[in-house]
């Protein structure tokens, strides 16, 4: 059992309908925090800590990736927890096969074996000065169709809020509303996914006003779904030619167009958040497409790094395919990340290389190099994406290990903190503490001076 900028503010504030800038300022409400690029904005969390002086922390049972996000005095987050009970009847059929165990298409695979247990799914609300449960709702419960890779969780994607609801997806179990007391709204099943060998899902909700944006890429047929956010209602949806990815989509505002952006491998497309309609496309990214679009200004940048590296930035104001053509801003084939995004910071972009621990700054408008690539000590690889805030940008390790660096033209690593056990999971970061989910437990640093 589970236990107990100016501009930018006002563009960014459709986005989840908030009524206010100090709304948007004082919370982390969706995965990668209030603008969606990585930072938080008029926080001052702390720079340096130790797991003994943290404000509190609290077991999570279950395991997940998603990321923590913060309304006023409520974490939210989720999970999943294997259970000891099987279906009634157990046929051959539910047995790993060597196919999706781990061989295919000439390569060993690293996904695990299919589940033969029921788990369960939950939406968790903790206080956030004491770190004490609040509520907790169950889902859904089932039997999972695939094993998933060996470091991917069966909650994966981040839930986001608006302050009034809370929307949780997992994916394959189901797009579910609550109320913030943990009230059940409505729920939306989809089918199953087929992933990219087996390795799992991943991509977040996003929403803006009063649409929500499911983008459901696998190995069937790929599609993007807008939703109206109160009810769950299909306002449009369109097919992808997409294989698996696990990118959450992002949001610009270009006049009176609200555009959904999505990351792939086939293309990098532009939505009307309006009708669905196909704005600009863009080819050249490489495969399993993961990091989210970074928005700024006029351009967004969009980056891949699985086996190969790819970054571009590209024009808002595109229209059609603008593959291989003059239109791009600018194009690098030496960086962009694999599972992390990077974070915008002051106009610089501060990337990995694939998922290991090198990191390079670029100017997010030319592409130019800022800080050539450097190798961080005390990380080897990072699932969770770089955040920023009060001009340090926190790198977080899988070992748990969180480097904090001084945001300029060199590298400057001001402080190396050590946790204690593992982190995927994006940090959080609200007014003056930072939230950390590790492997086990959640935890809150603050900064008291």
């Amino acid at each position: 059992m589970l236990f107990y900028r100016i501009c930018v503010v006002t563009v960014l504030l459709g986005f989840c309908g908030i009524s206010n800038a100090n709304d948007l300022n004082q919370n982390w409400h969706q995965f990668r925090g209030p603008t969606g690029n990585g930072i938080a904005l008029d926080a001052n969390p702390p720079v340096q800590w130790k797991t003994e002086n943290a404000k509190w922390k609290t077991e999570i049972p279950g395991s997940g990736s998603a990321s923590p996000i913060v309304w006023d005095d409520k974490i939210i987050l989720l999970t999943s927890l294997k259970t000891d009970r099987k279906p009634e009847e157990t046929t051959k059929s539910a047995e790993p096969s060597e196919e999706k165990q781990g061989r295919g298409r000439g390569r060993r695979r690293m996904s695990r074996a299919v589940p033969t247990h029921y788990h369960e799914f939950y939406v968790v609300c903790l206080n956030r000065e004491d770190g004490k449960v609040l509520w907790q709702t169950k889902v859904a419960e089932e039997v999972p169709h695939e094993g998933g890779h060996s470091t991917n969780t069966f909650s994966s994607g981040s839930p986001i809020t608006d302050g009034k609801h809370i929307w949780a997806s997992f994916n394959s179990f189901g797009l579910f509303c609550l109320d913030m007391d943990g009230g059940l709204k409505w729920e939306r099943q989809f089918g199953k996914m087929t992933t990219r060998a087996s390795f799992g899902e991943g991509a977040s909700p996003a929403l803006y006003g009063d649409t929500l944006i499911l983008n459901w890429d696998h190995e069937g047929q790929s599609f993007i779904e807008a939703m109206d956010a109160a009810s769950g209602k299909t306002k449009w949806k369109k097919e992808r030619d997409e294989r698996t990815t696990w990118s959450t989509p992002a949001f610009a505002k270009v006049g009176d167009t609200v555009q959904v952006i999505t990351n792939g491998s086939t293309r990098v497309r532009s939505y009307d958040l309006a009708n669905g309609d196909l704005l600009w496309e863009c080819g050249g990214q490489t495969g399993n497409p993961i990091p989210t679009p970074i928005v700024l200004d006029d351009m967004v940048v969009c980056m891949t790094g699985f086996r190969a590296n790819a970054a571009m930035g590209i024009p808002l104001s595109s229209q059609g395919d603008i593959t291989d053509s003059e239109n791009i801003i600018w194009s690098r084939r030496d960086i962009g990340p694999y599972v992390p995004t990077g974070v915008l910071c002051q106009g610089n972009i501060y990337s990995t290389k694939g998922s290991n621990a090198i990191l390079t700054s670029i100017n997010a408008k030319t592409g130019e190099t800022v800080i050539d690539a450097s190798r961080l000590d005390g990380i080897k690889t990072l699932y969770a994406s770089l955040v920023a805030a009060n001009d340090h940008i926190y790198v977080t390790g899988r070992n748990g290990t969180t480097l904090v660096l001084k945001h300029g033209d060199e590298l400057d690593v001001v402080a190396t903190n050590e946790l204690g056990e593992p982190v995927d999971a994006t940090p959080a970061i609200v007014g003056n503490e930072i939230f950390i989910r590790g492997e086990k437990n959640l935890y809150c640093f603050e900064n008291v001076d």
